[in-house]
C-alpha cells in the first residue's frame, strides 16, 4: 500500500464517519486499527501512545493477554441468556465484586451511565420504603460542575449546557452544591433528602481533587442525617488512582459504589451499583433490569478483572508511576502549564489560553504520537493505561514540553528533564 493509499484510507475512514455517524463527539483526527498494550496503531501504520485510556475504560491495557484469554474461552461456551435464567458466571462474578468493596450485593449493568440511573432508582426506593419518605418528594444532593452521564435523568443535574440545552424538561429532585463546600451540602440535605450523589475526584471537570476533610464530612453528615452515601467510581475507581478507590484516600466507605468502565476489562461494557443488602434488597423482580445486564461473557471478564485489582499490581504501578507523571508536569510550570491536578495516573492540566485551547494542543500532541483529550477549553486530561512504563511517561511528557515551547516562543529556558 503506497502512503497516497493510505492517507486516503485515514480521509475515507473519517468522512464515512462524517456522513453516518450521529456528530455527538468531535473526535481527533485519528482512525485506530489496532492496539496493544499502551499503543494505538492507526490505518496508516502509525503508532500513539495513548494517554486517556478509554477515559479509564482500558486501565489494564488495549488487549491485556489475561482478560483476552478469558474472553476467547468465554466466546466458546456461552455470551447470553438475558436474566430469565441463571448462569454459571454471575454469582462467581458478583461474589468477588461484592468482596472487593466490602458489600453484600451487586445490581449488574452495562454502560456507566446505567449504573448511575439504576443507583438513583434505589435510592429513591430505599428512601420510600426504608426511610419513609413521603413518594415522589425525595430529593438527591449532588455536586456542580459534575459528570455522571449523559442520559435525560443525568442530565438534568448537569451544569453543561451543551449536554443540557434542547433536551428539556428535566427530571426534578435534585440539588446542586460547590463540589467540596461541605457546609453548603449539609445546608442542602433535608428530612426528604435519600442521597447524596458525588464523584470522589471529578473527572470530567478536569480531574479536581477535593479537599481533604470533604469526603469524611460528607460521610459523617450521611450517617448522622440517614442519607446515602453513593460513590460514583465510574473513572476514578478500579486503581486509577493508586488505590482500589478515590475513596480509600480519604478513609472513607461509601453506602454505595457506582462502577464502570475498566470493568470490562477495556472489551466489554459492565457496569455495577454495589451495596449492601439493606439498600439492593429494596429491589424486587419486575422492578428493575437490563437484558445485557450481568450476562456472562461481561462476568467472566469482569470476575477476572476483580482478580488482577485484589493482587494490588495494578493499584502499586498507579501509585508508583503517578508519582513520576506528576513530577513531570509540575517541572512544567511556568513553560505553558498554569496548574496541574489528580492523583495516581490520572491528571489534569490547564494550559496557558495563550498558548491554544487545548484541542488545539491536543492535535498537536497526536500529531508526535501522544493521544490526549481536552475538557473545558484549555485543560487536558492524562490517564494512560496502568502498564505504562517509565519510560513512556518520560516521552509523552517529553513530546509535550516540545508542543508547549513551539506554541509559545515567547517563553525563555526549558524544563528539566
Amino acid at each position: 500500500m503506497t502512503i497516497v493509499d493510505t492517507v486516503n484510507a485515514t480521509e475515507e475512514a473519517i468522512a464515512l464517519d462524517d456522513r453516518y455517524v450521529a456528530h455527538n463527539y468531535s473526535p481527533l483526527p485519528v482512525v485506530a486499527a489496532s492496539a496493544e498494550g499502551v499503543w494505538i496503531t492507526d490505518v496508516e501504520g502509525r503508532r500513539y501512545l495513548d494517554c486517556l485510556a478509554a477515559y479509564s475504560a482500558v486501565n489494564f491495557g488495549h488487549r491485556n493477554p489475561e482478560i483476552i484469554a478469558v474472553a476467547h474461552a468465554q466466546l466458546d461456551k456461552l455470551t447470553l441468556v438475558s436474566r430469565a435464567f441463571h448462569s454459571d458466571r454471575l454469582g462467581p462474578f458478583c461474589e468477588a465484586l461484592a468482596e472487593l468493596c466490602g458489600k453484600d450485593m451487586v445490581l449488574p449493568m452495562n454502560s456507566g451511565a446505567e449504573a448511575v440511573e439504576s443507583g438513583i432508582k434505589v435510592a429513591r426506593k430505599w428512601g420510600t420504603d426504608v426511610k419513609d419518605v413521603p413518594a415522589g418528594q425525595g430529593n438527591i444532593v449532588v455536586a456542580r460542575n459534575n459528570f455522571h452521564g449523559r442520559t435525560t435523568t443525568i442530565i438534568s443535574f448537569s451544569d453543561d449546557e451543551t449536554a443540557r440545552r434542547g433536551f428539556g424538561p428535566y427530571t426534578p429532585g435534585f440539588r446542586a452544591v460547590p463540589f467540596g463546600d461541605a457546609d453548603a451540602l449539609a445546608a442542602a440535605v433535608d428530612e426528604n433528602t435519600v442521597a447524596v450523589l458525588l464523584e470522589p475526584i471529578q473527572g470530567e471537570a478536569g480531574i479536581i481533587v477535593p479537599p481533604p476533610d470533604f469526603l469524611p464530612r460528607v460521610r459523617a453528615l450521611c450517617t448522622e442525617r440517614n442519607v446515602l452515601m453513593i460513590a460514583d467510581e465510574i473513572q476514578s475507581g478500579l486503581a486509577r488512582t493508586g488505590r482500589t478507590f478515590a475513596c480509600d484516600h480519604f478513609g472513607v466507605v461509601p453506602d454505595m459504589y457506582l462502577l464502570g468502565k475498566a470493568l470490562g476489562g477495556g472489551v466489554v461494557p459492565l457496569s455495577a451499583v454495589v451495596a449492601n443488602r439493606d439498600i439492593l434488597g429494596v429491589l424486587h423482580p419486575g422492578e428493575h433490569g437490563s437484558t445485557f445486564g450481568g450476562n456472562p461473557l461481561a462476568a467472566a471478564i469482569g470476575t477476572t478483572v476483580v482478580a488482577m485489582l485484589q493482587r494490588g499490581e495494578f493499584q502499586s504501578r498507579s501509585a508508583e508511576l503517578g508519582e513520576q507523571l506528576h513530577r513531570r508536569l509540575h517541572a512544567l510550570f511556568g513553560y505553558g502549564v498554569v496548574a496541574v491536578r489528580g492523583m495516581g495516573l490520572w491528571a489534569g492540566v490547564d494550559i496557558d489560553p495563550a498558548l491554544g485551547t487545548g484541542k488545539q494542543i491536543s492535535r498537536k500532541l497526536a500529531e508526535r504520537g501522544v493521544l490526549v483529550k481536552d475538557t473545558h477549553g484549555s485543560t487536558l486530561r492524562f490517564a494512560p493505561p496502568l502498564v505504562i512504563t517509565a519510560e513512556e511517561i518520560d516521552w509523552a511528557i517529553d513530546q509535550f514540553a516540545d508542543v508547549l515551547a513551539d506554541a509559545g516562543p515567547h517563553l525563555t529556558g526549558s524544563p528539566a528533564r
